[in-house]
C-alpha cells in the first residue's frame, strides 16, 4: 500500500519552480471566497456539489490508478477517513453560509485560524506546545477579538458570520488532525477520496432534512460551482499536493496564509467589497500570530483543505 510523502518540517529555500506552483496555487485558492458569496444557490447546496463533483473526479483517479489499495483498507483506516470526512462537510456547512453573513475579507481570515486550534489540539493529545507558538496564539486571539468588534460595530449581522467562520476554522482544525491520522497509512488520493465521498453524504443528508434545495439553479450558478471545483477545490488543491514532495509543509503551511490578501484583493476588485481600514491593523495581527505558530512547530501537514 502506498503511502503520502511525508515532507521535512524544517524552513529551507524551496526551489523556484515550486514557488511558481505555489503562486498559482494561491490564486486560485483566493477565488473559493468571492465565487461563493456571488452563487445565488443555497449555501449548502454549494457546499454538497463541491465535495460531490470532488469526489467524482478524485474517484475516477483511484479507480484507475489506486484500485488495489481501496480493497486493503482496514477498518481502523476507513473509520478515520470517514470521520475526517464528517468533519469536512461541518467545516464546510458552517464556512460557506458564512460568506452569507460577513464580508469575505473577514470570512477567510478567520477560517485561516486552522493553525491556532490544530496546535491546541495537539496540546490536548499532550503534544509539547513551544513558547513561541503560545505567543502567536494569544497575538491572533486578540487580533479575532479586535476584528469581530469592528465587524459588530459596522453591522451586527456580521458576527454570525464571523462566528460561522470561526468554528469552520475549529473543524478545519480537527478535519486535518483526523486526516494526518489516515494519511499515515493511506495514499493523499484514496484518502482524498473517501473524505469527499464522506463530506457529501453528510451534506446531502443536512440538505433533505432542511429542504434545501439541490437542483433549479441558474446556469451562472452551475458554471460558478464548476469553476469552484476545477479551480479552488482541484486544481488548487493539486498544486498544493505536488510541492509538498519537495518543499517542506512549514513553508506551505506560511504560503497558504497568503489566501487571506489574495482573497481580500479579488473580492475587491470583482465585487467591490472594500473592507474597512479598521480591520487591517486586526488581520496584521492574526497573520503575525499564525505565522509564529507555524514556524514553531513540527508541521508535518500544510494546514489546508484536503490536496489531491
Amino acid at each position: 500500500m502506498s503511502t503520502a510523502p511525508q515532507p521535512s518540517a524544517t524552513l529551507g529555500r524551496p526551489p523556484a519552480v515550486d514557488l511558481a506552483w505555489l503562486g498559482v496555487a494561491i490564486v486560485f485558492i483566493s477565488t473559493s471566497g468571492p465565487i461563493i458569496t456571488v452563487i445565488a444557490a443555497p449555501a449548502l447546496a454549494i457546499a454538497f456539489w463541491r465535495c460531490f463533483l470532488g469526489a467524482g473526479a478524485t474517484g475516477v483517479w483511484v479507480l484507475l490508478r489506486r484500485r488495489g489499495s481501496l480493497a486493503h483498507l482496514s477498518r481502523r483506516e476507513v473509520k478515520l477517513m470517514v470521520f475526517a470526512g464528517l468533519l469536512l462537510g461541518a467545516h464546510f456547512a458552517a464556512w460557506i453560509p458564512s460568506l452569507r453573513f460577513t464580508t469575505v475579507a473577514s470570512s477567510t481570515a478567520l477560517v485561516a485560524t486552522q493553525p491556532i486550534w490544530a496546535a491546541l489540539l495537539a496540546r490536548l493529545r499532550g503534544v509539547h506546545i513551544p513558547g513561541q507558538a503560545w505567543l502567536g496564539i494569544v497575538v491572533a486571539l486578540i487580533g479575532i477579538l479586535v476584528l469581530t468588534g469592528i465587524d459588530f460595530s459596522v453591522n451586527p449581522r456580521h458576527l454570525i458570520g464571523d462566528g460561522l467562520a470561526l468554528l469552520g476554522g475549529m473543524l478545519a482544525a480537527a478535519y486535518v488532525t483526523v486526516a494526518g491520522q489516515a494519511r499515515q497509512s493511506v495514499s493523499t488520493s484514496v484518502t482524498t477520496f473517501g473524505v469527499y465521498a464522506s463530506a457529501g453524504a453528510l451534506l446531502i443528508v443536512m440538505c433533505l432534512v432542511l429542504r434545501v434545495p439541490l437542483v433549479g439553479f441558474s446556469l451562472r450558478d452551475w458554471l460558478l460551482i464548476f469553476a469552484l471545483t476545477v479551480g479552488a477545490q482541484l486544481l488548487g488543491h493539486t498544486l498544493i499536493n505536488k510541492v509538498l514532495s519537495t518543499t517542506s509543509a512549514t513553508v506551505v503551511s506560511l504560503a497558504i496564509l497568503f489566501e487571506m490578501p489574495g482573497s481580500t484583493l479579488v473580492a475587491a476588485v470583482w465585487l467591490g467589497q472594500i473592507p474597512p481600514l479598521g480591520i487591517i491593523p486586526a488581520v496584521a495581527l492574526m497573520f503575525i500570530g499564525l505565522v509564529l505558530v507555524i514556524r514553531s512547530s513540527s508541521v508535518k501537514e500544510p494546514t489546508e483543505s484536503p490536496p489531491i
